[in-house]
């Protein structure tokens, strides 16, 4: 999860790989530049994109919705990183689209305000956007995340690129992890195949917690936990496999070396391209079996 020790960690791996500065960064992650950083499968399908406004009990969210321009696909709920839904977000959703699925990406904070709520290369790093967004991941209750998961699953099902007759995926990053075990135990019967990609707080003493939520999931599942994470959690991994095997659940849950939390997103200062493809490449093969 995003906290100091990240943050840390990030900036000792920034200096030490040489890689680009913050504002180098900032610079490559608008435009063309991030486009450049996501390859375009050989056998990539065209897509239709639009910006959708979702109607949940707390009023619209906007959301991202793309997906392939004919025929219809297994629906797939994108809950993004604590940084928000944002042009990374909807170019993953993109390519998502084009290898044959129904992708909408969601922005959580909706209650406060539109996506994208920081400019492109906004990071963690920076102590405003620290104070910007920390009050917003804590309004995200697992009530509301409830919530906005039947709005957003009901807005799936009504749409007709999505195929009824095939179950749903969902995927988490940093925060969203957490969310998709969520709306995973709240719609069992429609939820066929989760992935959290560095998600946070999966595991935790209270009795809220998502490890505890798998005896209602009945979706297949990969989780790609961060070294670091892992390194600050490393019983978590653990439970979770626990409670999986309890539940007689496939489950896929590697600590991905050398990768450190945030790592999937193109735009993350401390993307790792090379594990980043992998999990991508683990979240295809997931969502060809458990979706079919």
């Amino acid at each position: 999860m995003c906290d100091e020790k990240t943050i840390r960690d990030a900036e000792v791996y920034l200096r030490r790989s040489g890689r680009l500065t913050r504002r180098e960064f900032g610079a490559l992650s608008a435009g063309a530049g991030l486009a450049m950083l996501l390859p375009r499968a050989a056998n990539a399908l065209e897509v239709t994109a639009a910006n959708v406004e979702v109607q949940t009990p707390d009023g619209a969210a906007d959301c991202h919705f793309v997906h392939p321009s004919s025929g219809a696909h297994p629906g797939v709920l994108v809950w993004p990183d604590a940084l928000g839904l944002r042009p990374a977000f909807e170019r993953m959703a993109r390519r998502l689209a084009e290898s044959g699925y129904a992708v909408l990406t969601v922005n959580p904070y909706y209650r406060t305000e539109k996506a994208p709520v920081l400019p492109e290369g906004a990071s963690f790093r920076d102590e405003a956007v620290r104070k910007k967004i920390f009050p917003l991941m804590r309004s995200l209750t697992p009530e509301r995340t409830v919530t906005d998961a039947t709005a957003f699953v009901g807005f799936l099902d009504s749409q007709d690129a999505v195929a009824g007759e095939r179950k749903m995926g969902t995927t988490g990053y940093c925060m969203g992890g957490s969310m998709t075990m969520r709306t995973a135990a709240a719609f069992p019967d429609r939820i066929g195949a989760g992935a959290s990609f560095h998600g946070g707080r999966l595991v935790t003493d209270r009795p809220d917690s998502p490890h505890l939520l798998v005896d209602r999931i009945r979706a297949h599942y990969l989780f790609a936990i961060a070294e670091n994470d892992d390194e600050k959690d490393p019983e978590a991994k653990t439970a979770l496999r626990q409670a999986f095997d309890a539940a007689g659940l496939p489950a896929e849950i590697e600590v991905y070396a050398g990768a450190l939390h945030g790592w999937c997103p193109p735009d993350s200062a401390v993307y790792n391209e090379a594990q980043a493809e992998r999990a991508w490449s683990r979240l295809l093969a997931l969502f060809e079996t458990a979706l079919a």
